[in-house]
């Protein structure tokens, strides 16, 4: 694979785009708008930027690295690409109009992967016209510092697409884990049962917020706290999964707390929105 194809302009394509250019692979990003297409690049830049201040990398190398990505607002412009990564909102309202579309445009030896935290791969492999070149790619935030690429198969997906993709996220740093195509794979079906769990914890007033952080911190060895990782993440992600957890398995475990609801309808989302769980 040479050239890498992104749909999306979000936190995650920008991380994954950053993280592709810096292999030296050569990245087409969709966006919907130009607007959106110059924060992404311009988050790649800032990033790069860091890496400049602390002598990573040098500005010269920060400079190669954007210059390999390119905005697109046209579906067409990935038709040359030999993986194009969907990376848009966690909604199938929203992916399936693209992936039909993109279906047609792609080539045939090309993959589609999804990088879907909590839908089914297989069901969105559906929507094209050769489900074995279809696959889940789900990346990590911050992707550029995040190893881990959980790799799902779906059950259409051929052991070529797998043997490809693996390779692709090996290429790219990452370390590749072999996952089942269930609902919130490994990472989110334990991770954000247990931020809700914390959630309900300062619900009941178990502890404050603080407190419940600074025990799973001193206490698990967490580097962060479920309710401070969940203000990154977006609390309306955080509040989507669960939902969508719940949803597939349909246990009521898996219903997000009122903590969590309430502050998705105030707008207080987390680091993103200035408030959360905290404020910042």
């Amino acid at each position: 694979m040479k050239k890498i194809g992104l749909i999306g302009t979000g936190t995650m394509a920008t991380g994954i785009a950053q993280q592709a250019a810096q292999r030296e692979y050569d990245v087409v990003v969709h966006g919907r708008s130009q607007a959106s297409i110059d924060r992404c690049v311009g988050g790649v830049s800032k990033g790069l930027g860091r890496m400049v201040k602390k002598e990573k990398i040098s500005q010269a190398d920060a400079d190669a690295i954007v210059g390999r990505i390119t905005g697109t607002l046209a579906l067409e412009d990935l038709k040359d690409c030999d993986i194009v990564i969907e990376s848009v909102a966690e909604e199938l309202e929203v992916k399936q109009p693209l992936l039909e579309k993109l279906d047609s445009i792609v080539n045939e030896a090309a993959i589609i992967a999804t990088n879907t935290s909590s839908l089914s791969v297989t069901k969105l492999a559906s929507l094209v016209s050769r489900p074995e070149r279809f696959i889940g790619m789900h990346f990590f935030n911050p992707v550029p510092m995040m190893s881990l690429v959980e790799v799902v198969r779906g059950l259409r997906t051929s052991d070529e697409t797998y043997e490809a993709t693996r390779k692709l996220a090996e290429s790219l740093g990452k370390g590749p884990v072999d996952v089942r195509d269930a609902p919130g794979f490994v990472v989110n079906r334990v991770l954000f049962p247990m931020i809700n769990e914390a959630a309900f914890a300062l619900q009941e007033g178990v502890a404050s917020a603080e407190d419940i952080d600074e025990a799973m911190k001193g206490g698990c060895n967490h580097p962060m706290g479920p309710l401070a990782l969940a203000d990154l993440v977006g609390l309306d992600v955080v509040c989507a999964i669960l939902q969508s957890l719940q949803r597939e398995y349909g246990n009521p475990r898996y219903a997000p707390c009122l903590e969590i609801v309430k502050r998705v309808e105030a707008g207080w989302l987390g680091r993103k929105s200035g408030r959360g769980f905290y404020e910042y």
